[in-house]
């Protein structure tokens, strides 16, 4: 599993005009299924997010995790984070297919709201329009097979 967790002000998605997710300040988290993950993968990549230490202490430096009171995760599928670009048009065949990716998706957003987050979401498969207001900007790339 892959995730490409950014540090924002705000962030919303937007499906067929309509704003379906939107956050103030939180994680903005693009999350990709590999064709070979698993519930455990799911889990270790929502821990992750959900004690990633990457909010400022009092002497400014980044080493706080977020607090589930204070600030909320917008979770966004994103297959294309397994893109095969060894080709100028990328491929995907990596990317876990819907019957597998969507369970996976979910008990990913389920982990982070059994921790006490606010999770909006946007709605897999579908066109959406993702805004973000980065924050440091602080953007990191968490791949389970590295973690």
């Amino acid at each position: 599993m892959r995730a490409v967790v950014t540090r924002v002000l705000s962030a919303s998605v937007e499906i067929g005009g309509e704003i379906r997710g939107q956050i103030g300040k939180g994680f903005l988290v693009l999350l990709g299924v590999h064709e070979e993950d698993t519930e455990a993968e799911a889990k270790k990549i929502a821990d992750k997010i959900c004690g990633l230490r990457v909010f400022e202490d009092a002497a400014g430096k980044m080493n706080l995790a977020p607090d589930p009171e204070n600030e909320k995760i917008l979770i966004i599928s994103q297959f294309t984070l397994f893109a095969d670009c060894r080709s100028r048009r990328p491929g995907f065949s990596r990317a876990a297919r819907p019957d597998k990716a969507i369970p996976l998706y979910e008990l990913v957003i389920a982990e982070c709201r059994a921790r006490g987050f606010t999770v909006e979401t946007g709605e897999f498969g579908a066109e959406m329009f993702v805004a973000s207001v980065n924050d440091g900007p602080v953007t990191i790339l968490l791949d389970t097979k590295e973690l």
